[in-house]
């Protein structure tokens, strides 16, 4: 089944494959990542990196703004970090007697939620509205947030002292949760020679805007009329009804991340120049869409499993339609 695209598809197609390109001027050799955050930026999902600190997570988000031409804000999340921190708050004007709303870091199209797990439940919950509703209430007053509007929350896999778990309905809201990795040897030499040469992390105008809103409107009504077989569409169901009945699982995928994992895969077949889904693009996206919306029973972890490795064992007992 052949799809008719809408006219600057194309165009838009190669702007956001520039994208990566681009970031690359910043950041080196983190293409995969790059893909990721974009396909959340066409899904108009939310984004949670993991990895350990120092692997350029921060400086990826900015370099992507920046390429992009949106407005971005960078929040770091600490324990006395209060919802009005986030979100904004009336405050009192003398000049006129009379309440005024200042908004908060959250009205942005980019939000860096630096190290989102150390702040207190509270002021996480402080995101739900946006990412969700994309609006803030503030004295029963919602208020819209600006489009596009995308949170890239970062935390630390390894240090949990002083650090709050975020709660199963605020993983959910995440579509994907990209694990940043150490780079090869090759890549950290490339890292540090720029280094040597000068390079500043700080200063990205050597960044330039490759593609436009426009470009990302375009491409998400694209992505969006890409075909998706019936077949397809149980597979993924039946992808995400066996993480309910693995025996090594407590938790198991809900309907939403069904539809997350649809959605990517959709924006990846799009970004490859395909107008309908494979099942190997589905395979692709299954373990970023998916890993943070599993649990593992205690005695599945304490015999070394891993959500992406039972991810992996379910892939290859689920019949993959032909």
């Amino acid at each position: 089944m052949t799809v008719t695209q809408p006219e600057g598809a194309d165009g838009a197609r190669a702007a956001l494959l520039a994208l990566r390109a681009e970031v690359a001027k910043a950041v080196v050799g983190q293409d995969a990542i790059v893909t990721g955050l974009v396909i959340a930026l066409l899904c108009r999902g939310h984004v949670l990196l993991e990895g350990v600190p120092g692997v350029a997570k921060t400086l990826m988000v900015r370099a992507l703004a920046a390429a992009l031409s949106l407005d971005f804000k960078r929040v770091q999340f600490t324990p006395d970090l209060m919802p009005g921190d986030v979100t904004g708050s009336l405050v009192y004007d003398a000049r006129t007697a009379e309440f005024a709303f200042h908004e908060g870091p959250v009205f942005t199209n980019l939000l860096l939620a630096d190290e989102i797990n150390r702040t207190p439940p509270k002021t996480q919950a402080a995101l739900l509205e946006a990412m969700e509703e994309r609006q803030v209430s503030v004295e029963g007053a919602p208020r819209a947030l600006p489009d596009p509007f995308v949170v890239c929350a970062t935390q630390n896999p390894i240090e949990y002292e002083g650090t709050y778990t975020l709660p199963e309905a605020q993983l959910d809201r995440f579509m994907l949760k990209l694990t940043v990795p150490l780079p090869p040897r090759d890549h950290e030499i490339e890292v540090l020679t720029r280094h040597a040469a000068g390079f500043n992390p700080r200063d990205l105008s050597a960044v330039r805007a490759v593609a436009t809103r426009a470009d990302l409107e375009s491409a998400r009504k694209a992505a969006a009329q890409v075909h998706v077989a019936p077949q397809v569409v149980a597979y993924i169901v039946d992808i995400a009804r066996a993480t309910r009945q693995s025996p090594s699982l407590r938790l198991g995928v809900s309907p939403r991340g069904a539809t997350a994992l649809l959605a990517a895969s959709r924006a990846w077949a799009w970004l490859s120049g395909r107008d309908y889904v494979t099942p190997d693009d589905v395979k692709a996206l299954a373990r970023p869409a998916l890993r943070h919306r599993v649990q593992l029973r205690p005695e599945a972890e304490l015999e070394g499993a891993t959500a992406d490795g039972l991810l992996d064992a379910l892939l290859t007992s689920v019949p993959v339609p032909r």
